[in-house]
């Protein structure tokens, strides 16, 4: 079973949850803490202003069902995330099972974001204003560094991207959640972990060997462009063009096309081209009339297990699960 609630939604439940909790904990100052509401699951949001404007989320949660939680087109911030336990996903990517998140600042585009049922998931958000970064991570000229400023993008669309994780985030994560200190010193700790789990995820984007491979503007032209790409590989999802078909195709090189895709949509042309296949195995399956090799088939799949594996990455379950379990509640 899914639930599919709006944010709006999520918030007020969360708002209902807090007012009819006897549960009251002594906080610190400029920390709040949520319950998870109860008739979708169990857990907390723990959030706290570690310095002003940037805040951190501390969750530790479990759904009864799979929850699917759908957000409009809106004025994101910049966003840090990475698991310590379990994993999440949305039509772009995966947070846990090896990445993580950095949500640049800008223009957000509408996100669905599937939390599966009965698995703990356990990490952390930070989120602050764009222009918080030249505080932690200036140039010699005191503003942001300008390896930096892709994650900046105002009204512009936002680049969301999907970093690897690596045992010294994972390390600096658990020492977040389990900070040990209370009053001034735990501020302080929380401070310093958290500009260091900030620069772990950056360090990528400001290593000298890969600060020339940065994203810089596109045109208006060769954005629309790579949404014509888009729109090609979603027509063509069962036989897509090679990359390089894909290119010409539009008029662009094999570069610019992947770093159009990375800038507009925070992944690979075919970590899109999965996430596609993936959305449309899943509206499939729905369907009991398909089998899962049939659907498999007829996105693009002629190995079953690459299938699985894929659906299982992109959802937490494998297809013929899904399939199953879509029968039993039906009650065939």
């Amino acid at each position: 079973m899914t639930i599919t609630l709006t944010i709006q939604d999520y918030n007020e439940l969360l708002k209902a949850s807090k007012e009819n909790t006897a549960y009251c904990p002594v906080l610190e100052t400029s920390e709040y803490l949520d319950e998870m509401p109860k008739q979708l699951g169990r857990g907390y949001y723990r959030t706290i202003e570690v310095y002003p404007q940037l805040w951190l989320y501390i969750f530790d949660k479990k759904y009864h069902h799979d929850i699917v939680l759908k957000t409009p087109m809106n004025n994101h911030p910049l966003q840090f995330g990475a698991l310590a336990v379990g994993m999440y996903t949305d039509q772009y990517g995966q947070v846990g099972g090896g990445y993580t998140l950095i949500s640049g600042g800008g223009t957000q585009h509408k996100i669905d974001v599937l939390y599966p049922h009965s698995q703990r998931i356990l990490g952390v958000d930070i989120e602050m204003p764009p222009q918080l970064l030249r505080t932690f991570f200036p140039g010699k000229d005191g503003e942001m560094l300008p390896e930096l400023k892709f994650l900046a993008k105002e009204s512009n669309q936002q680049s969301l991207i999907y970093p690897k994780t690596h045992p010294a985030i994972q390390s600096v994560v658990l020492q977040i959640i389990n900070c040990p200190y209370q009053g001034v010193t735990r501020r302080m700790y929380l401070q310093g972990k958290v500009i260091e789990l900030m620069a772990l995820q950056l360090a990528p984007f400001l290593e000298d060997h890969q600060v020339k491979q940065l994203p810089s503007r596109l045109k208006q032209e060769t954005i629309a462009k790579i949404y014509h790409a888009k729109e090609i590989l979603q027509a063509r999802l069962e036989n897509p063009p090679l990359l390089s078909e894909l290119a010409q195709q539009i008029g662009v090189s094999e570069s610019t096309l992947q770093r159009g895709f990375q800038m507009q949509f925070g992944t690979t042309v075919f970590g899109y081209l999965t996430n596609q296949r993936m959305e449309q195995a899943h509206e499939l399956l729905q369907n009991r009339s398909f089998t899962v090799a049939e659907v498999a088939n007829i996105v693009g799949y002629s190995h079953l297990g690459h299938f699985a594996a894929a659906f299982k990455r992109k959802f937490g379950i494998t297809p013929r699960e899904y399939s199953l379990s879509k029968k039993l509640v039906s009650g065939l």
